[in-house]
């Protein structure tokens, strides 16, 4: 199943929480992207609160060519670097969600009607991602 958010894309699998974590890093590396930063919420939830959560990581991924073009552009847009994609256990049981922070909706913020081809180009690079899992 697939579904939008008014700020990004989700899209649920029925697999592990770690074989989708291993698929979207295979598709965002065929689309450029790496995974920069990884935020394990489970555990930083235990550590900092001792509070239960499920499994969730927050993953942010970068397309360094594009990344440079924008940072070349405006040095300050790295306040919405990188594009963040979340992969967590779902409420039924055997399921990921995996969802993506849709780059058109973050890099307009900035107001910047010049770097809008850019967005869409991550959004539809993002988007391929999505749909190949």
């Amino acid at each position: 199943m697939i579904g939008d958010l008014s700020y990004g894309f989700r899209k649920t699998l029925r697999t592990s929480v770690d074989n989708a974590d291993a698929r979207v890093r295979e598709e965002l590396k065929k689309e450029g992207f790496g995974v920069l930063t990884e935020i394990d919420v489970k555990s930083t939830m235990k550590e900092k609160l001792g509070a239960d959560f499920r499994p969730y990581r927050i993953l942010g991924a970068c397309n360094p060519p594009l990344a440079h073009k924008a940072l070349t552009e405006e040095i300050d847009i790295g306040l919405l670097l990188p594009c963040n994609l979340v992969v967590y256990e779902g409420d039924e049981e055997g399921t990921t969600v995996v969802s993506v922070l849709d780059p058109v909706q973050q890099l307009g913020v900035a107001g910047r009607d010049d770097m809008a081809e850019m967005a869409v180009e991550v959004q539809a690079r993002l988007k391929r991602v999505m749909d190949a899992l």
